[in-house]
């Protein structure tokens, strides 16, 4: 009884799997349903490490446009998110903005805030050629922890301020730390990379010290639409951020070609 779909069509499917009864679905925070099914964490939808996956009735599903490559349709779920925790960060025009962490996600970060024409947007990670792909996607400069210290020069770049905005991406302690210390006083931090352990911070800035807004990013929710649009226009950059694809089959080894290889960024499996 599915409507509005062909046998052929190319469809994507976003992560959650609302139920459109619970308060956050009713408010249109779809992205936090209070049961939250997500595919491939929940028996009721199961992943797509498979030749084959359904999409459940009650999904936000997407079609795929003809003219995106395979590759950019499977950045399309990955670039939600970036959008997402862009948003978070409430940037103006008048903003010096700091993305730390310049995986894939962050890449396509850097895309979305160069849209919103900051001030200044800057990209940190410890790998050269991310931050070289980083300026290709519009930073305006990137700076490398191991090489400079960060928090020094972007107060030197702010008259001693500290940035406007700090979009966390890379799930390091130590960036969340340099983060708070980099942010002026009443800055937007935003919190979206995972952590493999607990982290420790001086919750003191937040409160006494700079008076603080944090937020977290989770999922990529309504910003679909918007990634396909601008990937097709252009004005989202995908060219290098799938580093290697590997057939389904061989699923170890790309897994450790994503944990292991410098290089990597985003690792693509293809059903067999």
């Amino acid at each position: 009884k599915v409507k509005g779909v062909e046998i052929g069509d190319r469809m994507g499917s976003e992560q959650i799997v609302p139920c459109g009864e619970c308060r956050f679905c009713k408010e249109g925070n779809y992205g936090m349903c209070q049961r939250h099914w997500i595919y491939g964490f929940k028996k009721e939808v199961q992943g797509g490490f498979a030749q084959y996956m359904k999409f459940h009735h009650q999904g936000i599903h997407h079609k795929i446009p003809e003219a995106l490559s395979l590759e950019q349709a499977a950045l399309i779920e990955p670039f939600a998110c970036a959008m997402h925790a862009v948003e978070r960060a409430k940037i103006k025009h008048s903003d010096v903005v700091v993305i730390s962490g310049l995986g894939a996600i962050g890449q396509g970060m850097v895309s979305v805030a160069r849209m919103q024409q900051p001030k200044l947007l800057i990209g940190l990670d410890l790998r050269p050629h991310r931050l070289e792909l980083a300026m290709k996607n519009g930073c305006d400069m990137v700076l490398n922890p191991a090489e400079v210290d960060v928090v020094e020069k972007i107060h030197e770049l702010t008259d001693g301020y500290g940035c406007d905005a700090y979009i966390e991406a890379s799930g390091s302690g130590v960036s969340v730390r340099q983060g708070f210390k980099a942010l002026r006083f009443m800055g937007q931090y935003v919190q979206f990379g995972v952590f493999g352990n607990e982290i420790s911070i001086d919750f003191n800035d937040v409160g006494d010290g700079k008076e603080l807004n944090i937020a977290g990013a989770h999922l990529g929710p309504n910003c679909y639409d918007a990634v396909i649009q601008g990937m097709l226009n252009g004005t989202i950059h995908t060219d290098g951020v799938m580093t290697h694809s590997f057939k389904l089959s061989e699923w170890e080894k790309a897994f450790e070609v994503a944990e292991k290889d410098p290089m990597a960024l985003k690792v693509m499996l293809i059903p067999d």
